[in-house]
């Protein structure tokens, strides 16, 4: 039931993007989104640079790999988050602000139960995910070193996003980074000092991240309830109701399986990559961090993108979410083609940041692998922000199915391709753009034949 306006709800609205410039409104609030997730991007490029020059390839491969199964294993808790930011949206630009604390309580207790989950599997069942890797033995002790550790992190991860999703719900994208600022410069003084100064290897990078997630996470939940009393909880606000919990689960679990299955897919890949021996392995680990730092951005302004059109459909202005959707495809593929460009051009040198030059084997399939897959960035670019459009309009579950296309057909083309002898591993690199061109289409093909259903 919606409330009348108080001072608390006054203080709410500070962050409403339901008024102003369209543009400038999403741009202005997109920006510390992506300049935090460029930060919380370091975790793992300092422990792989840092781990790369000083302790080897077989260190860099254990780590890289990692890498990609803690993408996946948070992507559960990213997902929650998301789809708990995406309901706690609606309610905010419907000035629902009773409805939108009950949705706060509601999803902190779903989410933590599942993290608490996720954290006992995930331990219980550490040498199954590394034979299900395909993790070569020079490099199974590395890795497996490297998670025992990197897992007592799991926790501070949903601390982080849960509170940056509901921070960000309510238009405030500005604390999140400030924290992920501290929490990454953090993270390079102790990877230095663990691996360099104490000579711990990749458990050393290991604790250097746990301990920087801990500050960031932590940090920005004691912030939140001193510093924005709006969002306090009375205790009409604990009670969790069976009609809160199936709108929470209705956004937040499909957003969960639509995060889940993307990075399944790339968890699948990753496997596959492994069994091409360590210096593939390396290779792809680089080439890994460098992706994610190129169309990082582009996904940031998606999911920025995604609680602007949340805001305003929950005040039905659509018109604003027509004008929004222009701007924003605009925007996305100007910049993915820009990215495109650089990348293309200094591959070579963006590969040698994280491996010695003398490495000429693991910088040569790296280069490959971005110029296969970096030359079409504009295609990953307009696929965030269909899956951001899909959340916000209360239809996670065609955010799956364009995530099922995608990697499906990713995972399909790369065992596919990479088993032909003359094709071999470039074939998994060409699968990427393949599957997200694929998946761009059906959501075009969707959007077009649903606009009156969609209300836009």
């Amino acid at each position: 039931m919606k409330i009348n306006e108080d001072a608390s709800s006054k203080a709410l609205r500070r962050g409403d993007l339901t008024e102003g410039p369209v543009m400038a409104s999403m741009l202005r609030f997109a920006v510390p989104m992506i300049l935090g997730n460029l930060l919380q991007q370091c975790y793992n490029v300092a422990d792989t640079l840092i781990v790369g020059k000083f302790l080897g390839p077989d260190p860099l491969a254990a780590v890289g790999s990692a890498y990609t199964l803690m993408t996946f294993i948070t992507s559960i808790l990213l997902g929650l988050c998301m789809g708990s930011g995406a309901l706690f949206s609606i309610r905010f630009g419907e000035k629902d602000f009773d409805g939108l604390k009950e949705a706060m309580s509601g999803a902190f207790v779903l989410i933590a139960a599942l993290c608490l989950l996720l954290n006992m599997l995930v331990f219980a069942f550490t040498d199954q995910i590394l034979w299900f890797l395909r993790v070569p033995d020079e490099v199974w002790e590395l890795m497996r070193e490297y998670l025992v550790v990197i897992f007592y992190g799991i926790s501070a991860t949903f601390l982080y996003n849960y509170f940056a999703s509901l921070l960000r719900a309510i238009g405030d994208s500005a604390t999140p980074l400030l924290f992920l600022a501290i929490s990454a410069i953090l993270n390079i003084i102790l990877d230095l000092w663990f691996v360099v100064g104490l000579s711990r290897g990749v458990a050393g990078a290991a604790e250097a991240t746990v301990i920087s997630q801990y500050v960031s996470g932590v940090g920005l939940m004691i912030f939140t309830f001193i510093r924005k009393p709006e969002l306090r909880l009375k205790k009409r606000h604990l009670r969790v109701t069976k009609k809160c919990l199936k709108e929470i689960s209705g956004f937040s679990l499909l957003t969960c399986v639509q995060q889940s299955v993307m990075n399944l897919g790339i968890l699948m890949v990753q496997g596959l990559v492994n069994s091409f021996g360590p210096s593939v392995m390396a290779a792809f680990a680089a080439a890994v961090k460098i992706d994610s730092f190129a169309y990082m951005p582009v996904q940031d302004f998606g999911n920025a993108f995604s609680t602007f059109i949340a805001q305003n459909y929950g005040a039905k202005k659509s018109d604003r979410i027509r004008a929004g959707l222009k701007g924003a495809i605009i925007t996305a593929v100007v910049f993915s083609v820009l990215v495109s460009a650089i990348v293309f051009i200094t591959a070579p040198l963006l590969m040698q940041i994280f491996v010695d030059g003398s490495e000429t084997a693991i910088i040569t399939e790296g280069v490959r692998y971005l110029r296969s897959e970096g030359a079409f960035y504009c295609g990953i670019g307009c696929l965030f922000l269909l899956y951001g459009l899909y959340r916000a309009l209360g239809k996670p579950g065609m955010s799956v199915v364009l995530t099922v296309i995608s990697l499906g057909t990713r995972v399909l083309l790369a065992y596919t391709l990479s088993a032909i002898p003359s094709i071999g591993v470039a074939g998994i690199w060409w699968s990427v753009p393949i599957g997200w061109f694929l998946a761009d289409a059906a959501g075009l093909i969707y959007y077009i034949f649903n606009k009156k259903k969609l209300s836009l």
